[in-house]
């Protein structure tokens, strides 16, 4: 599985931010790592410079073999806030879609 990880340019991607997000992506979506080929993570301020609420955004776009890509987008005070809660998204959303697979 390729983690891809990109930033806009008010967030800081320094090393440790990415492999952080890295290690967490594949730790948490371990059990897809087969069926998954590339995940790719963007982090965004919305508000730039500015302070606002839910400013941070990211998203996960999941990239199934052999499927069309999902992606899924969570918004928060805070990058790591965000991150959190887009991995819970796309881990459910793989969790529906390999569910419905397997019924079918």
């Amino acid at each position: 599985m390729i983690v891809q990880i990109n930033t806009d340019h008010n967030i800081e991607g320094h090393e440790r931010l990415k492999s952080y997000i890295s290690a967490e992506l594949k730790k948490t979506l371990a059990r897809f790592e087969d069926k998954v080929s590339r995940l790719e993570v963007h982090l965004g301020d919305e508000n730039s410079n500015k302070t606002g609420f839910n400013d941070k955004r990211c998203l996960i776009e999941a990239r199934p073999e052999k499927m069309q890509p999902v992606a899924v987008t969570f918004h928060s005070d805070s990058i790591e806030k965000a991150f959190h809660g887009a991995l819970e998204k796309i881990k459910k959303v793989l969790d529906t879609t390999y569910e419905k697979m397997k019924t079918h």
